[in-house]
């Protein structure tokens, strides 16, 4: 089923590729607040989907003029936009309270790893049609080069802390899951960004408030949370609803594994982490599934009937 879409599919590929790129900062960015903070896991969440929600709202009060008018919303769209923002929120108290417990290797593993399963699994339920081969080989390389990437760090730590932080880590699968799938349905011209973030902040408030919601005062911790607000929330999540519409969910969650290759450089470069050789090969494995599926993608002509 092809739906009309406003983005060519080499452009909307690209957007995901910014977008997972953006994403790989906030590891670095979210140990550099708990350097110069006191603030938690939940703490930092917190700022960046109301930083998020806060500048997405600036932007789109300056840019109302020349931005198109909203399409009426029907029930399902309504149900779509109610589902992103839940799944936002939930997915990101979910993965921050798996790293607590079991680690940030774990964690992404778990999280971001399943997560392509999951959504080609709920594209078929859906009735999106099951994904092609290309797909498929690519879906795999991906997983194996996450699997060296991210988990040869992991340990064989089996105790009954980390088996909770593996399950709170199969939760925010779950919950970027329903973004990626819901996402993909909301019609242009919907804010689903700026929906998102304020609906998440909002799911997110009370648990922050309960508790107790650290107040940053040290400047490169609040210039940190700002851009973690603006640049890989805001503006990443923006290209990334933008890619979903020309590009089926079941790639761009391959597409944004780039996120855990983005970090794991990152963190060796700046934060002095040491990289295996074979997390090297895993990162290489990810690059080339990505590269593969975009060449794949722009050889395919532009969708224009439902």
């Amino acid at each position: 089923m092809s739906t009309p879409h406003s983005t060519a599919p080499g452009r909307g590929f690209l957007l995901l590729v910014l977008a997972a790129l953006c994403w790989g900062t906030t590891g670095v960015s979210g140990t550099l607040v708990s350097r110069h903070s006191d603030l938690g896991p939940l703490d930092i969440a917190w700022y960046r989907m109301a930083v998020g929600a806060a500048a997405l709202l600036v932007l789109r009060a300056v840019t109302r003029r020349r931005a198109a008018p909203v399409p009426s919303l029907d029930r399902g769209t309504v149900v779509r936009l109610v589902l992103v923002g839940t799944g936002l929120g939930a997915y990101q108290l979910a993965y921050f309270a798996a790293v607590a417990r079991a680690g940030v290797s774990i964690a992404t593993l778990v999280a971001l790893g399943l997560a392509p399963l999951l959504i080609a699994l709920g594209a078929i339920l859906l009735g999106h049609g099951r994904p092609d081969l290309a797909t498929v080989v690519a879906l795999v390389a991906a997983l194996v080069g996450l699997v060296l990437l991210v988990g040869v760090s992991a340990g064989a730590d089996t105790g009954t802390t980390v088996l909770l932080g593996a399950l709170l880590a199969v939760g925010s699968a779950l919950g970027y899951s329903v973004v990626t799938l819901a996402g993909a349905d909301v019609p242009a011209g919907v804010p689903v960004t700026l929906v998102g973030f304020a609906g998440g902040a909002l799911l997110l408030t009370p648990v922050a408030l309960a508790t107790g919601l650290q107040f940053p005062t040290d400047p490169v911790a609040i210039g940190v949370l700002l851009y973690l607000g603006v640049v890989p929330s805001a503006l990443a999540y923006s290209m990334f609803f933008a890619g979903l519409r020309s590009v089926p969910g079941a790639i761009a969650s391959i597409v944004t594994l780039l996120e855990p290759l983005t970090a794991t450089a990152l963190a060796t470069l700046f934060l002095d982490e040491h990289l295996e050789p074979l997390a090297t090969v895993g990162g290489l494995l990810v690059l080339a599934a990505v590269a593969g599926l975009y060449l794949h993608r722009s050889r395919q002509p532009v969708p224009v009937g439902a």
